[in-house]
Formats: structure tokens, sequence, C-alpha cells
């Protein structure tokens, strides 16, 4: 672990109930310990926060996914507001999968910016930075008013293939929208690149109507930020196979797996689902070829340099 060793001073982590497990991951690659909070409910099921320790003048880092339930969301307010209160003197987010990214323009008359309200939300309860990893859209940075430090998953993941020397391989963007991650991916892997033409029906709903790039006997990674029900990945892979595809591999860093993804994924002509931990997934959305991979140190590494005052654009060159 390059450059974690040395215990860092004046700074707390903190986390809520969202996925403790990535917190206690962070935390043991910082050579540190979680700093002692209460969140809890009450008999209505409104949410209680306390932060057990002094943490008075110090540089807290509240680490949180806000995936649903919105409890998960209420539980990062009320922890900066309650490191506000009790004179932290920075409090930065930790934000490994932010929620409600989708919703980040106004497509149809009468509809909410959700992701602005949530930038808006953190600010307000008293956040002075923001560290996420694979945003929905990168034009989500210019939604806070606070500084935000953007991290990619890619080289966790590119990592993890690399050990398999795939050879002649393909990286696959399931629709237009991922093509520049999948681009990233393609560089990284020595790789080509091909793109599927999707069509989305409905929400939710994917359909392939096109492969611009040749699979055929060749081995295919689909690359996404994130699998919520799992329609585009797996109709793409049926597609690739289709096309006469070898091997298929599915990567995306946030593993949301809603409704019938877990079937679907099973389903699927797919040799492996690597996904990352920034998200919790409960024993029962495991499946055969799910692979997770840890972020905890690519965390550990952005906290260390925030609070060095370093660069941490400087851990992707």
């Amino acid at each position: 672990m390059d450059g974690l060793a040395v215990p860092l001073k004046g700074f707390r982590v903190l986390t809520g109930t969202a996925n403790r497990a990535l917190s206690e991951s962070i935390v043991k690659h910082l050579d540190c310990e979680l700093t002692r909070a209460t969140t809890s409910r009450f008999a209505d099921g409104e949410v209680f926060a306390r932060i057990d320790e002094n943490v008075r003048g110090a540089d807290v880092y509240i680490v949180q996914p806000t995936n649903p339930p919105a409890e998960n969301i209420m539980e990062l307010l009320l922890l900066i507001d309650a490191a506000r209160r009790a004179s932290a003197a920075r409090i930065t987010c930790v934000v490994p999968y932010f929620g409600y990214a989708r919703q980040d323009r106004k497509d149809q008359p009468r509809v909410a910016i959700g992701a602005k309200l949530m930038a808006n939300m953190l600010t307000g309860a008293g956040a002075d930075r923001m560290l996420g990893i694979d945003f929905h859209q990168h034009a989500l940075q210019g939604f806070f008013d606070i500084p935000v430090d953007h991290l990619y998953a890619a080289p966790v993941l590119t990592a993890h293939y690399r050990k398999k020397n795939l050879k002649d391989l393909v990286v696959v963007a399931p629709d237009v929208g991922s093509a520049k991650m999948a681009r990233g991916f393609a560089k990284r892997l020595d790789a080509t690149l091909a793109i599927i033409d999707k069509r989305r029906p409905s929400a939710n709903v994917a359909e392939v109507v096109n492969v611009v790039g040749d699979v055929e006997g060749r081995d295919c990674l689909l690359a996404d930020d994130m699998i919520d029900t799992a329609g585009t990945v797996s109709e793409a892979a049926r597609a690739l196979k289709s096309l006469g595809a070898r091997d298929i591999y599915i990567c995306a860093t946030h593993a949301l797996l809603s409704g019938p993804a877990v079937e679907r994924l099973r389903n699927a002509p797919v040799v492996e689902v690597t996904v990352t931990d920034t998200i919790a997934i409960p024993e029962d959305r495991y499946f055969p070829q799910l692979h997770v991979l840890s972020v905890g140190e690519l965390l550990a590494k952005a906290i260390r340099n925030t609070h060095a005052y370093q660069s941490v654009s400087s851990l992707f060159e």
C-alpha cells in the first residue's frame, strides 16, 4: 500500500449505516479507527444521529452512499449537521454512490432536477467538500457550490482484467452515453472499442438495435457506470453472443441490482459480472457470476491526499 503506512493526525472518519463495511475498509487502509457515532430510529422511523467523540477543530470525513432508502440521505445530512454544530474545522462528504444523479436535467415538463436538489441539501447542511466516484454525469460537479473531487473506479476494475490476460479484447459501450468510459477502459487494456446502438422505449426498458464494431470470435467487456435493473447489459450480452462473441464479461462501478437484475444477469450469457463495493450488496442479491472489488484503498488515498492538501487527480495519472 504505497504511501498509506504513516498515520494521519487531526482528522476523523464517520460512517452512516448505508455501507459500514466499505468505511471499515477505508480506515483499515488509513491505519485508524472509525469515529464513534450513533445513528438510530425513533419508534415512528425518524432518523437520529449523534457523534460520540470530540471532533472540534478536526477535518471530518463522512462516508455514506445515497442509494435508496431515502433514510440514507437523511443520515448523511444529520451527520453533517452534527459535525458542523460540534465545531468541526472542515466537513467532507465521501459519497461513493451519488443517488438521484440520473435526475440531472428538465427533460420533461414539470419534473424536479433531483441531482441539483441533492447538491443544495448537502451544501445547506454544512458540507465543505464533496468526494464521489463515477457520477452518472460529469456535469454534476457544476451543481455544487463547494469543491468536488470526482474519482474513477477504472484503475480498480482494469487491474482486475489485466490479471486475466484476455487476448484480442473488445471493450463494448452498452449505449452511446457510456462510450467515453468504455474508450478509457479500451485504452488502459490495449483493446479495441465497439458501441451498441440502444433505444429505450420506456424507463428501465432497453432494446438493442445495432452493434458498431467487430466482436466475432473475440472476448468482450461490457463497461458501464451502474447496473440498475440490468436490462441494458443483459440484452447487450445476448446481442454480442448472437454476433459470435467468445467470452463476455460485464463490469460496472455501482451495483444497484434492482428488481429483476439478479435473475437477468444469472441467465445472461456472461462469464463474470464485476462490480465495486460503492453500494452494499445484500446477501440475497449475490449470484454465481458476481465478483465484487473494493474501492476502500482508492478512497483512503483520496482522503489522505485531501487532508494533506495534495492532488487527488494525481491518483489517476
